[in-house]
């Protein structure tokens, strides 16, 4: 599907593939968030997670102008919201009450991976604004004709916000977490940012994982042993299945083993060993990009206290300020990340309905949604253990 405006080419792609990959990353690239870019996406297509039998039926929109691309928004044909992270089941229930269908639906997003950093890929050298509205113009055109109930963009670059608000687009808050590395000189030094009883706990916990003989090691790269990467798998599959009908399992064995391959130069594991023994006792991943560090997956082959504060918090933070990252997301829920230095943060989905009756329910009533969030938000907030800067106490 091909359409021309003022010189701009629109298209459509059914796969990643279809796209030459340096043409897509050199405007991906821009925007320090990998998972926007084509070994990503092609990825988590080509490793059968996100497929059209999976409920996530590839619909890229591209804009060329004198055969250059200059533009691309990643997006998702859905009949169902599984796989989002944004729990959008009150507002289905509102249009099934109203005889309004909800699905299929659009989505843009990087499937399974609840980060912010969502935005239109767009060339620094052409009109941002313009194209943008090419953008949302097609959209709205497409949901009309083929009978999509919305068009939605999740866990969005905050900046983006303001300017999708002029095209329509309406903001859901979330509630988030985020690390702030505040220029500190080593792990030692955040942690005398906490208060005395949070400063003890920490110290406490790594120290019952060094009595036990625990070892840590932070890799990156090229030294991360390919074993690993199936091994991570099973990991995330052990840790999702103590969820139940509350896990979230999306990923198979292949994206796994394909990220040796494709993007080895963003990750990072730590990985914790029981003494002299050379097996993994428990690893978690890690993506990073400039200055920004993602916590993704996590699991052990052995349960034992405190190893997932380790490995999901204190290593990275001591890896963060050792290697000049400045913002730490390390991925969603638990109230027990603000109880370790993680601040409450807001992240953002977009969302604009096709029939005007429930756009309109929905923009009147998500500002008191947004204030119920913010008002969590505080209250995790006030869980954190702040303290004053006591170098050398406790």
């Amino acid at each position: 599907m091909t359409d021309i405006l003022d010189g701009l080419e629109i298209s459509w792609v059914p796969s990643i593939t279809e796209v030459d990959r340096d043409e897509w990353n050199r405007l991906a690239k821009a925007l320090d968030f990998p998972f926007l870019e084509w070994d990503w996406l092609r990825l988590i297509e080509q490793s059968g997670s996100a497929t059209p039998e999976s409920g996530w039926l590839t619909a890229h929109l591209l804009v060329r102008y004198e055969n250059r691309l200059v533009g691309a928004a990643p997006l998702f044909v859905r009949d169902q919201s599984e796989g989002e992270f944004i729990f959008d089941r009150v507002w289905a229930e509102v249009a099934q009450k109203g005889g309004i269908a909800y699905f299929p639906k659009i989505v843009g997003m990087s499937p399974f991976t609840p980060a912010s950093g969502y935005r239109f890929l767009i060339s620094p050298d052409v009109p941002g604004k313009r194209v943008c509205g090419l953008i949302c113009h097609t959209l709205d055109r497409f949901c009309a004709v083929n009978g999509l109930g919305s068009c939605a963009f999740n866990f969005v670059d905050p900046d983006w916000v303001t300017e999708m608000e002029a095209f329509g687009y309406a903001a859901w808050k979330h509630q988030g977490y985020v690390w702030e590395n505040n220029d500190y000189r080593d792990f030692d030094h955040w942690l005398g940012t906490l208060n005395s009883n949070r400063r003890k706990t920490v110290r406490r916990e790594r120290n019952v994982l060094r009595r036990e003989n625990i070892r840590v090691e932070t890799l990156t790269g090229y030294d991360i042993p390919e074993s690993y990467f199936s091994l991570m798998f099973q990991c995330y599959e052990s840790t999702n299945d103590k969820f139940g009908v509350w896990s979230c399992k999306y990923l198979t064995p292949q994206f796994f083993e394909g990220l040796k391959q494709s993007m080895l130069e963003n990750l990072m594991f730590t990985v914790a060993y029981r003494g002299d023994e050379p097996e993994p006792l428990a690893l978690s991943m890690f993506v990073f990009s400039g200055d920004k560090l993602w916590g993704r997956y996590w699991g052990c082959f052995e349960e034992v206290r405190f190893l997932h504060f380790e490995l999901c918090y204190y290593a990275p933070i001591e890896w963060a300020v050792a290697n000049g990252i400045n913002i730490y997301d390390p991925g969603m829920g638990g109230e027990h990340k603000a109880r370790r230095g993680f601040f409450s943060t807001p992240s953002y989905s977009l969302h604009k309905f096709t029939d005007p009756s429930m756009d309109l329910t929905f923009k009147t009533y998500i500002q008191e949604v947004n204030n119920l969030e913010n008002g969590y938000i505080c209250e995790m907030n006030d869980l954190m253990p702040v303290g004053r800067l006591e170098e050398g106490k406790d």
